[in-house]
Protein backbone atom coordinates (compact mmCIF):
# COMPACT_ATOMS: atom_id res chain seq x y z
CA UNK A 1 0.00 0.00 0.00
CA UNK A 2 1.33 3.44 -0.96
CA UNK A 3 0.90 6.85 0.64
CA UNK A 4 -1.48 7.79 -2.16
CA UNK A 5 -4.86 9.24 -1.23
CA UNK A 6 -7.93 8.81 -3.42
CA UNK A 7 -11.20 10.73 -3.64
CA UNK A 8 -14.50 8.95 -4.35
CA UNK A 9 -18.06 9.83 -5.27
CA UNK A 10 -20.87 7.30 -5.73
CA UNK A 11 -24.20 8.81 -6.66
CA UNK A 12 -26.91 9.04 -9.31
CA UNK A 13 -26.23 11.06 -12.46
CA UNK A 14 -28.57 12.96 -14.81
CA UNK A 15 -28.50 10.04 -17.25
CA UNK A 16 -31.34 7.54 -17.75
CA UNK A 17 -30.93 3.91 -18.81
CA UNK A 18 -33.12 2.09 -21.35
CA UNK A 19 -35.82 1.57 -18.71
CA UNK A 20 -35.92 5.25 -17.79
CA UNK A 21 -34.10 4.69 -14.50
CA UNK A 22 -31.27 6.93 -13.37
CA UNK A 23 -27.78 5.59 -13.84
CA UNK A 24 -25.42 5.73 -10.90
CA UNK A 25 -21.70 6.24 -11.24
CA UNK A 26 -18.57 5.81 -9.17
CA UNK A 27 -15.83 8.35 -9.72
CA UNK A 28 -12.41 7.75 -8.19
CA UNK A 29 -9.44 10.04 -8.58
CA UNK A 30 -6.13 10.64 -6.90
CA UNK A 31 -5.67 13.56 -4.50
CA UNK A 32 -2.93 15.95 -5.72
CA UNK A 33 -1.28 16.20 -2.32
CA UNK A 34 1.75 18.23 -3.35
CA UNK A 35 2.16 21.66 -4.89
CA UNK A 36 4.25 20.40 -7.83
CA UNK A 37 2.01 17.47 -8.79
CA UNK A 38 0.57 17.87 -12.29
CA UNK A 39 -3.21 17.32 -12.39
CA UNK A 40 -2.76 15.54 -15.74
CA UNK A 41 -0.80 12.79 -13.99
CA UNK A 42 -3.53 11.95 -11.46
CA UNK A 43 -5.13 8.50 -11.59
CA UNK A 44 -8.83 8.51 -12.55
CA UNK A 45 -11.45 5.76 -12.71
CA UNK A 46 -15.12 5.99 -13.71
CA UNK A 47 -17.80 3.30 -13.97
CA UNK A 48 -21.56 3.50 -14.41
CA UNK A 49 -23.85 1.39 -12.25
CA UNK A 50 -27.46 0.32 -12.71
CA UNK A 51 -29.81 1.65 -10.03
CA UNK A 52 -30.77 -1.98 -9.37
CA UNK A 53 -27.25 -2.91 -8.27
CA UNK A 54 -26.47 0.07 -6.02
CA UNK A 55 -25.00 -1.48 -2.87
CA UNK A 56 -21.73 -1.73 -0.95
CA UNK A 57 -20.80 -5.02 -2.65
CA UNK A 58 -20.90 -3.45 -6.13
CA UNK A 59 -18.94 -0.45 -4.87
CA UNK A 60 -16.34 -2.67 -3.19
CA UNK A 61 -15.80 -4.52 -6.48
CA UNK A 62 -15.41 -1.20 -8.31
CA UNK A 63 -12.79 -0.07 -5.79
CA UNK A 64 -10.93 -3.37 -6.26
CA UNK A 65 -11.03 -2.90 -10.05
CA UNK A 66 -9.63 0.62 -9.65
CA UNK A 67 -6.82 -0.68 -7.44
CA UNK A 68 -5.97 -3.30 -10.07
CA UNK A 69 -5.95 -0.66 -12.80
CA UNK A 70 -3.79 1.72 -10.74
CA UNK A 71 -1.49 -1.16 -9.71
CA UNK A 72 -1.41 0.22 -6.17
CA UNK A 73 -3.84 0.55 -3.28
CA UNK A 74 -4.42 3.97 -1.72
CA UNK A 75 -3.68 4.67 1.91
CA UNK A 76 -7.16 6.15 2.34
CA UNK A 77 -10.19 7.23 0.31
CA UNK A 78 -11.85 10.60 0.87
CA UNK A 79 -15.55 11.14 0.23
CA UNK A 80 -17.87 14.12 0.71
CA UNK A 81 -21.47 12.81 0.51
CA UNK A 82 -22.88 12.40 4.01
CA UNK A 83 -25.97 10.58 2.75
CA UNK A 84 -23.75 7.84 1.27
CA UNK A 85 -21.63 7.46 4.41
CA UNK A 86 -22.66 3.94 5.47
CA UNK A 87 -22.38 2.40 2.00
CA UNK A 88 -19.04 4.03 1.16
CA UNK A 89 -17.52 3.23 4.55
CA UNK A 90 -18.50 -0.44 4.31
CA UNK A 91 -17.30 -0.77 0.71
CA UNK A 92 -13.93 0.82 1.50
CA UNK A 93 -13.39 -1.26 4.62
CA UNK A 94 -14.37 -4.47 2.80
CA UNK A 95 -11.86 -3.54 0.09
CA UNK A 96 -9.18 -3.05 2.75
CA UNK A 97 -8.91 0.73 2.44
CA UNK A 98 -9.51 3.35 5.14
CA UNK A 99 -12.52 5.61 4.37
CA UNK A 100 -12.22 9.29 5.24
CA UNK A 101 -15.18 11.71 5.33
CA UNK A 102 -13.75 14.96 3.98
CA UNK A 103 -14.38 18.35 2.46
CA UNK A 104 -10.91 18.17 0.92
CA UNK A 105 -12.06 16.49 -2.31
CA UNK A 106 -10.75 19.28 -4.53
CA UNK A 107 -9.74 17.18 -7.55
CA UNK A 108 -12.97 15.16 -7.42
CA UNK A 109 -15.14 18.27 -7.24
CA UNK A 110 -13.34 19.72 -10.26
CA UNK A 111 -13.71 16.50 -12.22
CA UNK A 112 -17.39 16.21 -11.34
CA UNK A 113 -18.04 19.76 -12.56
CA UNK A 114 -16.29 18.94 -15.83
CA UNK A 115 -18.42 15.81 -16.33
CA UNK A 116 -21.63 17.70 -15.54
CA UNK A 117 -20.70 20.29 -18.18
CA UNK A 118 -19.16 18.11 -20.88
CA UNK A 119 -19.80 14.38 -20.42
CA UNK A 120 -23.32 13.71 -19.17
CA UNK A 121 -25.01 16.02 -21.73
CA UNK A 122 -23.43 13.88 -24.48
CA UNK A 123 -24.89 10.62 -23.14
CA UNK A 124 -27.95 9.23 -25.04
CA UNK A 125 -30.03 9.16 -21.86
CA UNK A 126 -29.14 12.64 -20.61
CA UNK A 127 -32.04 14.03 -18.57
CA UNK A 128 -31.94 17.83 -18.48
CA UNK A 129 -34.71 18.00 -15.87
CA UNK A 130 -32.59 16.24 -13.25
CA UNK A 131 -29.26 17.84 -14.12
CA UNK A 132 -28.00 19.79 -11.14
CA UNK A 133 -24.81 21.79 -11.51
CA UNK A 134 -24.92 23.16 -7.95
CA UNK A 135 -22.25 22.00 -5.54
CA UNK A 136 -23.25 19.96 -2.50
CA UNK A 137 -23.98 22.37 0.33
CA UNK A 138 -24.41 21.58 4.01
CA UNK A 139 -25.95 23.85 6.67
CA UNK A 140 -23.55 25.73 8.98
CA UNK A 141 -22.67 23.90 12.17
CA UNK A 142 -22.11 25.09 15.71
CA UNK A 143 -18.39 25.74 16.12
CA UNK A 144 -16.54 24.75 19.28
CA UNK A 145 -13.33 26.23 20.79
CA UNK A 146 -9.93 24.68 20.13
CA UNK A 147 -8.81 22.23 22.86
CA UNK A 148 -7.05 23.89 25.80
CA UNK A 149 -4.09 21.54 25.37
CA UNK A 150 -3.06 23.18 22.08
CA UNK A 151 -3.56 26.81 23.08
CA UNK A 152 -0.67 28.99 24.17
CA UNK A 153 -0.63 29.82 27.88
CA UNK A 154 -0.46 33.53 27.13
CA UNK A 155 -2.79 33.34 24.20
CA UNK A 156 -2.02 33.06 20.52
CA UNK A 157 -1.56 35.94 18.10
CA UNK A 158 -2.57 35.95 14.47
CA UNK A 159 -2.29 38.00 11.31
CA UNK A 160 -3.86 38.00 7.86
CA UNK A 161 -1.23 37.86 5.09
CA UNK A 162 -1.08 37.08 1.38
CA UNK A 163 1.25 35.47 -1.13
CA UNK A 164 1.19 35.29 -4.89
CA UNK A 165 0.47 31.92 -6.47
CA UNK A 166 4.01 31.99 -7.91
CA UNK A 167 5.43 32.10 -4.37
CA UNK A 168 4.23 28.52 -3.83
CA UNK A 169 6.56 27.22 -6.54
CA UNK A 170 9.26 26.95 -3.87
CA UNK A 171 7.01 25.43 -1.19
CA UNK A 172 8.80 22.07 -1.30
CA UNK A 173 11.92 23.86 -0.08
CA UNK A 174 10.22 25.51 2.92
CA UNK A 175 10.94 24.23 6.43
CA UNK A 176 7.53 22.79 7.42
CA UNK A 177 6.89 20.17 10.10
CA UNK A 178 3.26 19.38 9.22
CA UNK A 179 1.75 20.28 5.86
CA UNK A 180 -0.57 19.44 3.02
CA UNK A 181 -0.99 21.21 -0.30
CA UNK A 182 -2.27 20.64 -3.80
CA UNK A 183 -1.37 21.70 -7.32
CA UNK A 184 -2.70 25.19 -8.00
CA UNK A 185 -2.78 24.31 -11.69
CA UNK A 186 -5.69 22.00 -10.81
CA UNK A 187 -7.84 25.13 -10.54
CA UNK A 188 -6.13 27.08 -13.31
CA UNK A 189 -4.76 29.61 -10.81
CA UNK A 190 -2.54 32.17 -12.56
CA UNK A 191 0.95 32.88 -11.13
CA UNK A 192 0.07 36.49 -10.23
CA UNK A 193 -3.11 35.53 -8.34
CA UNK A 194 -3.14 36.78 -4.75
CA UNK A 195 -3.62 33.90 -2.30
CA UNK A 196 -4.83 35.12 1.14
CA UNK A 197 -3.90 33.37 4.35
CA UNK A 198 -3.85 33.40 8.13
CA UNK A 199 -0.75 32.88 10.24
CA UNK A 200 -1.14 31.90 13.89
CA UNK A 201 1.80 32.66 16.18
CA UNK A 202 1.72 30.39 19.20
CA UNK A 203 4.13 29.46 22.01
CA UNK A 204 2.70 25.96 21.52
CA UNK A 205 3.08 26.01 17.75
CA UNK A 206 4.24 22.40 17.42
CA UNK A 207 1.46 20.82 19.53
CA UNK A 208 -1.11 23.01 17.74
CA UNK A 209 0.19 22.03 14.28
CA UNK A 210 0.44 18.36 15.28
CA UNK A 211 -3.16 18.41 16.47
CA UNK A 212 -4.31 20.09 13.26
CA UNK A 213 -2.44 17.51 11.19
CA UNK A 214 -4.69 14.85 12.69
CA UNK A 215 -7.77 16.63 11.32
CA UNK A 216 -9.10 16.39 7.80
CA UNK A 217 -8.55 20.05 6.97
CA UNK A 218 -11.32 21.74 5.00
CA UNK A 219 -11.23 25.52 4.85
CA UNK A 220 -11.38 28.78 6.79
CA UNK A 221 -14.72 30.57 6.89
CA UNK A 222 -15.85 33.91 8.29
CA UNK A 223 -18.92 33.74 10.52
CA UNK A 224 -20.05 37.35 10.79
CA UNK A 225 -23.33 37.09 12.69
CA UNK A 226 -23.83 37.64 16.43
CA UNK A 227 -20.25 36.82 17.45
CA UNK A 228 -17.90 37.39 14.51
CA UNK A 229 -15.44 34.50 14.22
CA UNK A 230 -13.06 32.90 11.79
CA UNK A 231 -13.80 29.19 11.79
CA UNK A 232 -11.78 26.17 10.75
CA UNK A 233 -13.98 23.60 9.02
CA UNK A 234 -12.71 20.01 9.14
CA UNK A 235 -13.96 16.56 8.22
CA UNK A 236 -17.56 16.60 7.01
CA UNK A 237 -19.19 18.13 10.05
CA UNK A 238 -16.63 19.60 12.46
CA UNK A 239 -16.24 23.33 12.97
CA UNK A 240 -13.72 25.04 15.28
CA UNK A 241 -13.50 28.62 16.53
CA UNK A 242 -10.03 29.57 15.34
CA UNK A 243 -10.16 33.35 15.89
CA UNK A 244 -12.64 35.59 17.70
CA UNK A 245 -12.99 38.91 15.90
CA UNK A 246 -13.37 41.36 18.74
CA UNK A 247 -13.63 44.73 16.97
CA UNK A 248 -14.58 46.35 13.67
CA UNK A 249 -10.98 46.48 12.48
CA UNK A 250 -10.51 42.71 12.74
CA UNK A 251 -13.94 42.08 11.22
CA UNK A 252 -12.95 44.27 8.25
CA UNK A 253 -9.68 42.33 7.87
CA UNK A 254 -11.63 39.07 7.83
CA UNK A 255 -14.05 40.46 5.26
CA UNK A 256 -11.11 41.48 3.06
CA UNK A 257 -9.71 37.95 3.50
CA UNK A 258 -13.02 36.46 2.34
CA UNK A 259 -13.11 38.78 -0.67
CA UNK A 260 -9.56 37.82 -1.68
CA UNK A 261 -10.43 34.15 -1.17
CA UNK A 262 -13.34 34.42 -3.61
CA UNK A 263 -11.15 36.12 -6.21
CA UNK A 264 -8.66 33.24 -5.88
CA UNK A 265 -11.33 30.62 -6.66
CA UNK A 266 -11.62 29.82 -2.95
CA UNK A 267 -7.92 29.08 -2.48
CA UNK A 268 -6.30 30.25 0.78
CA UNK A 269 -3.88 28.96 3.42
CA UNK A 270 -3.41 28.48 7.15
CA UNK A 271 0.04 28.56 8.75
CA UNK A 272 1.33 28.06 12.30
CA UNK A 273 4.62 29.51 13.58
CA UNK A 274 6.21 29.96 16.99
CA UNK A 275 6.67 33.71 16.44
CA UNK A 276 6.93 36.35 13.73
CA UNK A 277 10.72 35.98 13.51
CA UNK A 278 10.70 32.25 12.80
CA UNK A 279 11.77 31.11 9.35
CA UNK A 280 10.17 27.68 9.85
CA UNK A 281 6.53 26.62 9.90
CA UNK A 282 5.19 24.24 12.50
CA UNK A 283 2.27 23.76 10.12
CA UNK A 284 1.16 24.93 6.68
CA UNK A 285 -1.99 23.92 4.83
CA UNK A 286 -3.15 25.04 1.42
CA UNK A 287 -6.97 25.06 1.48
CA UNK A 288 -9.96 25.66 -0.78
CA UNK A 289 -13.55 26.62 -0.02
Amino acid sequence: MSNTVWELDFYSRPVLDEDGKKLWEVLICESPNSIERSPDSLFKYAQYCSSQTVNSLWLKEAIIKAIAEAKTAPKKIRFFRRQMNNMIVKACEDAGVTPLPSRRTYALNQWLEERIANVYPQEPGFDLKTANTASVQYPPLNAIPLPDAVKGDRGDKWIFVSLSAADFDDMKEWDIAFEESFALSLLDIKPDTTIPGLIIYSPRATPLAAWMSGLEMGYLQLEANIRPQLRLETGLSDSWILVNLTNQETVKQAEDFESAKQKANGVHFLAVQSDANSEAFAGFWLLKK
